[in-house]
């Protein structure tokens, strides 16, 4: 469904290189939901875990044919593999004291 190289093809989804930080449903050249669009903020880490985990419940509405991810260190996984996918990988949260 995406693609992961830098400056690769969207396909069903959207290219996903550099997606942390990056502003919701605007990567150019894909045609996101409107629910995407009108989201708003950027994907963050705390972001992309609630939508990997259940992309219907964090954005009501999308296009994302995808359940979700339910184990946690699943998701981990995937989020660190998104950060890696960047010229600049975005700092790693602190843990909550």
């Amino acid at each position: 469904c995406h693609t992961f190289e830098k400056g690769g093809p969207s396909r069903v989804g959207p290219n996903i290189y550099g997606v942390l930080n990056e502003p919701k449903g605007s990567r150019a050249g894909f045609n996101f939901s409107a629910a995407m669009k009108g989201k708003g903020g950027t994907w963050t880490y705390d972001d992309l875990n609630k939508f990997i985990a259940n992309p219907k419940g964090f954005v009501p509405g999308t296009a994302m044919g995808f359940a979700g991810i339910q184990k946690d260190s699943e998701r981990a996984d995937v989020i660190a593999y998104l950060r890696s996918l960047s010229d600049n990988p975005a700092p790693l949260p602190t843990a909550a004291k």
